[in-house]
């Protein structure tokens, strides 16, 4: 079993590694070996990237966060992944969708998967890297002031500009999912 571990360990490495020399413009002053150091002292921070890899998010660093010391790792890929959309906002929505509920919810996915919802800044600030969500939208972190009335936000990119819009939090669509971030 450790053999295996080590195994896929190595490969999403690899993977994690050519991402990272192919998108350069993302992590700018950033390298890739003190990146890889963090993630062979943290192991347990390669179960959240899998994960983020498998439901098809192409996790990227974008940044260094000073204030906890961490390398940010966000998903990428160009449209919301793929394994994690027609989902409600949260669990509470869930809860309350009596007529055809969704399999889950943004929130507790990304719980289970040990990475965060994106909010309206770090939404953006993945913006400023490419254009991402152009078919597709996300789901974003809601402030609680706005999810204690039953709303949640959400962005996509149209017309070369991102939107932030509004739904129900227990609303879910097909073209609907998240984007998580990873503190390393």
């Amino acid at each position: 079993m450790h053999t295996t571990h080590t195994a896929l360990s190595t490969t999403l490495l690899a993977l994690l590694k050519e991402r990272f020399l192919q998108h350069l413009n993302r992590h700018e002053g950033l390298s890739w070996s003190a990146v890889e150091q963090r993630l062979i002292d943290q192991p347990q921070k390669l179960y959240a990237l899998s994960e983020m890899e498998r439901t098809g998010g192409e996790p990227d660093v974008i940044g260094y966060e000073r204030a906890s010391d961490a390398y940010l790792f966000v998903d990428c890929s160009f449209e919301s992944p793929l394994g994690r959309r027609s989902l409600c906002y949260d669990e509470i929505a869930l809860e309350k969708r009596k007529k055809n509920p969704p399999s889950g919810s943004a929130c507790g996915l990304a719980a289970h998967m040990g990475i965060e919802l994106l909010d309206e800044g770090q939404y953006r600030m993945l913006q400023t890297f490419g254009v991402f969500d152009v078919k597709t939208s996300s789901w974003i972190r809601t402030p609680q002031a706005m999810r204690s009335l039953g709303g949640a936000l959400f962005g996509d990119s149209r017309y070369n500009r991102v939107f932030i819009y509004h739904n129900g939090a227990d609303s879910y669509y097909a073209s609907r999912g998240f984007r998580g971030l990873l503190r390393v």
